[in-house]
């Protein structure tokens, strides 16, 4: 689904994973100081949205997601994996409950597998998963004088510490868009978030990830993991390496010499002394670091 905001002024549209929405809008690092700085807009129209309606949604996610989540109040946003049997992760959800409804944004492409997954789980429970993300998009506010509270025609509003999405209906979109501008937003492309999203070392799912993953690894034992809950799909792995205190492999962040004109691609080896001890993941210019990444390297690489 292209997004109307590709007709902004200086849009220039991203590709690979982020395809449908802006890589940036003319200029890449004054976009990286708004959303760092004061106020930025982020159209990440392109993710997944996925609804889930019905008396017992909270309890049936918090049995099938390495979340606590039978309690969520409704505003509150949460983060939650869905994991594998031998606790790999597949699926990486943030999610608010609005009362009537939980609402969850994902990765592009996901929400479709992510929807078949739920449907097998429902059994005799009273909840009604469905993908509308034909009908609702998402909205990234970020920075110090981001607005916190949701503008009008937001549906959801899921908050983190270091931004705000708004879910907000696709016919809506452009106006939305417009009255946070109004509000004194500048509007930033998917460059400009990827390099702050690394900076901050916060790892992005088949980005960061592969299909041998666990939750540790990626640093979501502690975002989106409830140590102490139920069972679940993978918990005994994530329990077992949890209490063994070895992940087989960390992620890392990679500050690049930038001798080479090419960023390293998802995948690119990293070496040590001539071996290889893992690969990497996303990699951006940031405005005041410059090329750099992350990487997902074997543990018993020594710290230094």
């Amino acid at each position: 689904m292209k997004s109307p905001l590709l007709a902004a002024p200086g849009a220039v549209p991203a590709d690979g994973p982020d395809s449908g929405v802006a890589a940036h809008y003319g200029d890449p690092y004054a976009e990286q100081r708004a959303l760092a700085g004061s106020a930025g807009l982020v159209d990440r129209s392109h993710r997944g949205v996925i609804r889930i309606t019905g008396p017992d949604r909270l309890s049936w996610l918090h049995s099938i997601t390495t979340q606590s989540l039978d309690k969520l109040a409704a505003g509150d946003t949460a983060e939650a994996l869905i994991l594998s049997p031998n606790g790999h992760v597949e699926h990486q959800l943030t999610l608010t409950d609005d009362g009537t409804a939980v609402w969850a944004q994902v990765e592009p492409g996901t929400a479709g597998p992510l929807l078949e997954f739920l449907e097998s789980m429902r059994f005799m429970l009273r909840v009604e998963p469905a993908d509308v993300s034909g009908d609702y998009a998402v909205l990234t506010v970020m920075g110090p004088g981001a607005p916190r509270d949701p503008p009008g025609g937001a549906a959801a509003t899921l908050r983190a510490a270091y931004q705000t999405d708004f879910v907000v209906a696709r016919p809506e979109l452009a106006d939305v868009s417009a009255g946070l501008q109004a509000g004194g937003a500048v509007l930033a492309g998917m460059w400009a978030y990827e390099a702050l999203r690394i900076a901050a070392h916060r790892p992005r799912l088949g980005l960061d990830t592969d299909h041998r993953t666990i939750p540790h690894e990626m640093g979501w034992i502690e975002t989106a993991v409830h140590l102490s809950k139920g069972c679940y799909r993978g918990q005994e792995t994530v329990a077992r390496v949890h209490n063994l205190g070895h992940p087989p492999r960390r992620l890392v962040f990679l500050h690049l010499d930038g001798s080479e004109d090419a960023l390293p691609g998802h995948g690119d080896a990293v070496e040590l002394d001539g071996t290889r001890v893992g690969f990497t993941g996303s990699a951006a210019r940031h405005y005041e670091l410059g090329p750099i990444a992350l990487a997902l390297i074997k543990r018993t690489v020594p710290v230094d």
